[in-house]
Order: structure tokens, then C-alpha cells, then sequence
């Protein structure tokens, strides 16, 4: 179970809460389930709403610069108006939908550097919100986006980094306004032509569509530049291909296009 306690809500003697995940583990399109409690403070509240809000760091360009914040990109409202007594508990079970294109922040019980996704309890009183910091959540791989991360790294690619960046990918279809990139060092045979490998899965309920960049190595007056290669995974086949020699023509054939090898 994972604890959090909101500090007071407004000020001295206002309310508090807690909220409970009942499992922070998850899957993308899976659902997170817990409980808030609401702690009456030394004098009666009016409670106007309590929200769920799911949230992730991501980066955002902005003309030359980038910075990062935290996105929220679900909310989920689990109470509406109602009157606290001072001193009294008032406790919501809740079920949190999982989007399917939710990042990874966990592959084989490891955190995937780079990425957070966290919960967020807001509670609305008197006109003011105020939330906790995010109650951490581990989205563990699908079974296909499992096997083709584990793909890759049988063909000596090695784990680098994973961050999100806001925006869209052309000619994907996405509901989140954000996508997650996991960053890859390319084998010993690949590392003089590329800088890393940048895997994106943009998931849906049947299927996943998945996006390869490669990095290419800038020479002394040369530009790098990048090599896309794009394919659709269907979760009910997925098991039946040699995702080894697939990916590696996939590579082959992007980085032929392009120069890059």
C-alpha cells in the first residue's frame, strides 16, 4: 500500500487527507484502485469536490529553450459537495483507468530512468484547491512492449534513458498530448554510425503503433540527422514473429534510407 497525507487544506485547522493505492503496480490500460479519506479539522468544512489527477514530467520546446513541469493528462472527480464536521472521517473508494498510452516507468522491476507517474489528490474547500504532491505509480510494460524492448536488447542495444516529450508524432493517432521516448546506446557494430536508438510505443486497446529513430553521428561537417522507421504490433499476434530479426531489418532498411549505415 502507499501512504500520503495532504497537509491542512486551508490554513490551521482545516481539513486533511489521506489517500491509499491499494497497489501502485499497473499496466497501461489497466486500472489503479485505492481510497481518500477526509479528516475533519477543529471547525465544520464545506467540501465542494475531490479530484484524481494523473500526472508525468515531460519536456516542452519553447522557441530555443526547453524546460520541464509536471502534465496532468487525466482527472478523475470521486466527490462532490458535501458538509465536513470537525473531527469527522469521510472515506471514497475510487478505481483510476489507466490510459493505454501511458508511459513506462518500470521494465523486469526496474525504474526506467528518466520518467515519473504519479497521483495527485485535489480537494476543493471553500473556493480553494489544494493538492498533494504525486503519489508515485510503477506502469509496467505490456507483453508486446515487453518483447520488443527485450528484442532490442538482445541485439546489444543497452538502456540510456526515458523522458516524455509534449507534442505529436506525425501520422499517429494520439489521445494524450505527450509521447515518451526510451533512449538506447546502439550495439559495438552500430556505435560508430549512430548516437542511440529511441523507441516509441503509442498503444491502443487491440494494438500498438511503434515509432524508431536513429541518431545519427555528426562528422566535423557533417550534420546528424535521424532515420524513422514506423509499425503496428497486434497484441493477439504478436508472439508468432522473431522480433530479433524483424527489428534488426527494420533498422537495416531505415538506416539504408537514409545514409546512416
Amino acid at each position: 500500500m502507499v501512504f500520503k497525507k495532504l497537509l491542512q487544506a486551508v490554513g490551521v485547522g482545516g481539513p486533511e487527507v489521506e489517500t491509499i493505492l491499494h497497489n501502485p503496480n499497473t499496466r497501461p490500460g489497466d486500472t489503479v484502485t485505492g481510497e481518500v479519506t477526509i479528516i475533519g479539522g477543529s471547525h465544520d468544512s464545506e467540501i465542494l469536490g475531490v479530484n484524481l489527477a494523473l500526472k508525468t514530467r515531460v519536456e516542452i520546446e519553447s522557441g530555443d529553450n526547453e524546460y520541464k513541469q509536471d502534465l496532468e493528462y487525466a482527472k478523475l472527480p470521486i466527490g462532490g459537495r458535501f458538509k465536513l464536521d470537525d473531527g469527522a472521517r469521510y472515506s471514497i473508494p475510487f478505481q483510476f483507468p489507466i490510459p493505454w498510452e501511458a508511459p513506462l516507468t518500470h521494465l523486469y522491476g526496474q525504474a526506467l530512468h528518466g520518467t515519473t507517474v504519479g497521483i495527485a489528490t485535489e480537494l476543493e474547500v471553500a473556493k480553494a484547491v489544494d493538492a498533494t504532491d504525486l503519489d508515485p505509480i510503477a506502469v509496467h510494460p505490456l507483453p508486446a512492449q515487453e518483447r520488443i524492448l527485450t528484442a532490442f536488447q538482445n541485439l546489444g542495444f543497452r538502456f540510456r534513458n526515458a523522458d516524455c516529450e509534449k507534442g505529436r508524432i506525425w501520422g499517429v493517432h494520439q489521445e494524450l498530448p505527450f509521447y515518451q521516448e526510451i533512449e538506447f546506446y546502439p550495439p559495438a557494430q552500430l556505435a560508430r554510425s549512430i548516437n542511440q536508438l529511441e523507441v516509441t510505443f503509442v498503444s491502443y486497446p487491440q494494438s500498438m503503433e511503434v515509432v524508431l529513430e536513429l541518431d545519427k553521428r555528426g562528422g566535423v561537417f557533417t550534420e546528424g540527422r535521424d532515420a524513422f522507421s514506423r509499425f503496428t504490433v497486434d497484441y493477439a499476434t504478436f508472439q508468432n514473429t522473431n522480433w530479433e530479426q524483424q527489428l534488426d531489418g527494420f533498422l537495416q532498411q531505415a538506416g539504408r534510407r537514409r545514409g546512416l549505415f
